[in-house]
């Protein structure tokens, strides 16, 4: 009996503790669920910044000998900043850095070529008819090759024509292919850091370097398509984003985990590289059930996407992934009439403004179409959006998407609303001209008059703000308007309308200036 109560006992207690164990699986916190998925600390970083840089995590085997140690290592980006390379042991180990040196000259022919002026090397002419190489001597005058010359950290080739002797004449241009008998031992086959280290704690280690460089950018790109909703004055939004990152930086970084920063770094910037590849547009349907594979977060004044997964960035390569899908955003359209042409016053200062009687009595007909959504979690998005591009699709009635227009956005925190310019409207049109001008200088007052005509093609009503800037002065009324208007800012005043079908809307009003 004892044995069974014993059996029984040690049991329950199994169980027990099982059921704790399964009990704390699903109770970890959802701060411990969110940790990030990379956790092998020899893996390669990368942080990518969208200003045309990058700062790089790698690691480096070393094996060190008590005193002074040469190590390097090859490979290294090409637009490195020699400046920024920070090299430790993350176990704590002391070095002590005499002397780091970079080179960025890979061997080329040229370069060869310089290694062995004033010899003569084999120059491949032809081929015999068995497929051997027909070959000539020549020597080697002048190579022709220059150290490349650095404009602001990026090299800029430089070279001359060659000079070949050849049967004891002189030829500009090389006879035929050269052919080098070795390469010489200060040639280095990629970018190279060198170092000379002293440490008193010899034994092998994997150090970590890490350094900024330039040749490397991302962006973001949204594809966002309007559902309309027939008697709606909404529109429904479905949206994508994409980031798409550029790799120039002349390396291939493997199994690398990558975060996207986002904001205005202050950084002291390099040119941007020549040439960008194309990303095409991809239009998915949305699936919100579906796992972020970027993952956002503040860091201090600005914001982190990580990816999900380590993925590898090929030199040359640009590489697309998603960071954010949502569906049903309600949206509004708007169409906008500002009406006063003032581009070609751009120089014009405040006092110029005031006294120049033709200023602001231009008039454009555009009628501006917007889309206005708030970036809030009520409206399926609330994460900081970074900046880039939206482009805008719309169903026709045969079901194909039509692209509508497109925009930038700048970085927009969750709660504020974005409203994107997407085109002309070209069946709402608008006029605008002044109908009375009165100015007493001596008594320090303006009154001026417009007339605004605002008129609908569609065969559906609209809703239009016309703007009105009051650019004269900063004292100012409305002594008359035909229409309600409300203030916007301490010179701005618009006149929400709804114009009828087909129809035309006049609104007159009369601003009053003093100073």
């Amino acid at each position: 009996m004892k044995k069974l109560l014993g059996l029984l006992l040690g049991v329950t207690v199994l169980a027990l503790l099982l059921i704790f164990r399964l009990t704390a699986c699903h109770a970890a916190p959802a701060a411990a669920q969110e940790k990030e998925t990379f956790a092998d600390d020899n893996s390669t970083a990368l942080t990518i910044y969208n200003q045309n840089f990058f700062v790089a995590r790698e690691h480096v085997p070393l094996d060190l000998q008590p005193g002074v140690n040469q190590a390097e290592y090859a490979g290294i980006a090409a637009h490195l900043e020699p400046d920024s390379v920070i090299l430790r042991d993350p176990n704590g180990r002391a070095l002590q850095i005499l002397e780091q040196n970079y080179r960025n000259d890979p061997v080329s022919p040229e370069m060869l070529l310089s290694f062995y002026e004033g010899k003569t090397i084999d120059f491949v002419v032809g081929r015999n008819a068995d497929g051997s190489d027909v070959k000539i001597k020549g020597k080697v005058i002048r190579s022709g090759y220059a150290s490349p010359n650095y404009i602001q950290g990026f090299p800029q080739p430089v070279s001359t024509q060659p000079i070949v002797e050849v049967d004891g004449v002189l030829r500009f241009g090389l006879p035929g292919e050269p052919v080098f008998p070795a390469l010489s031992a200060d040639s280095i086959l990629k970018p190279t850091l060198s170092w000379l280290l002293r440490t008193d704690t010899p034994g092998k280690f994997n150090a970590e370097i890490s350094y900024v460089s330039g040749g490397m950018n991302w962006q973001s790109d949204y594809n966002v398509v309007v559902q309309d909703q027939a008697g709606s004055k909404t529109d429904l939004l479905d949206m994508i984003g994409w980031i798409t990152m550029r790799n120039f930086s002349g390396k291939t970084f493997e199994d690398a985990k990558i975060k996207l920063m986002a904001g205005d770094v202050s950084k002291i910037q390099e040119p941007t590289l020549a040439g960008r590849a194309y990303a095409a547009t991809q239009m998915v349907e949305v699936d919100v059930g579906a796992a972020p594979v970027v993952r956002e977060k503040s860091f201090d004044e600005f914001h982190l996407y990580t990816l999900q997964r380590p993925t590898t960035l090929r030199d040359a390569e640009t590489k697309q992934v998603e960071f954010v899908r949502a569906t049903g955003i309600h949206a509004q359209r708007l169409f906008i009439y500002d009406g006063a042409d003032t581009a070609q016053y751009g120089y014009y200062n405040p006092e110029q403004i005031r006294q120049d009687v033709n200023y602001g009595t231009a008039s454009n007909p555009k009628v501006w179409v917007m889309e206005e959504f708030k970036n809030a979690e009520a409206n399926h998005l609330g994460i900081p959006l970074p900046k880039g591009k939206l482009r805008f699709y719309r169903r026709d009635t045969d079901g194909h998407l039509e692209f509508v227009g497109e925009n930038v956005i700048d970085h927009t925190p969750k709660d504020e609303t974005i409203r994107v310019f997407t085109g002309n409207a070209f069946d709402v049109t608008g006029e605008r001209k002044r109908i009375s001008y009165h100015v007493d200088s001596n008594q320090r007052w303006m009154d001026e008059s417009f007339e605004i005509r605002l008129r609908n093609h569609k065969k559906d009503a609209v809703e239009v703000r016309a703007v009105e800037h009051l650019y004269r002065w900063t004292n100012w009324k409305l002594s008359e308007q035909s229409a309600d208007s409300r203030k916007t800012d301490a010179q701005t005043i618009e006149f929400p309308v709804t114009i009828a079908p087909d129809g035309e809307l006049v609104i007159t009003y009369t601003v009053h200036y003093s100073w």
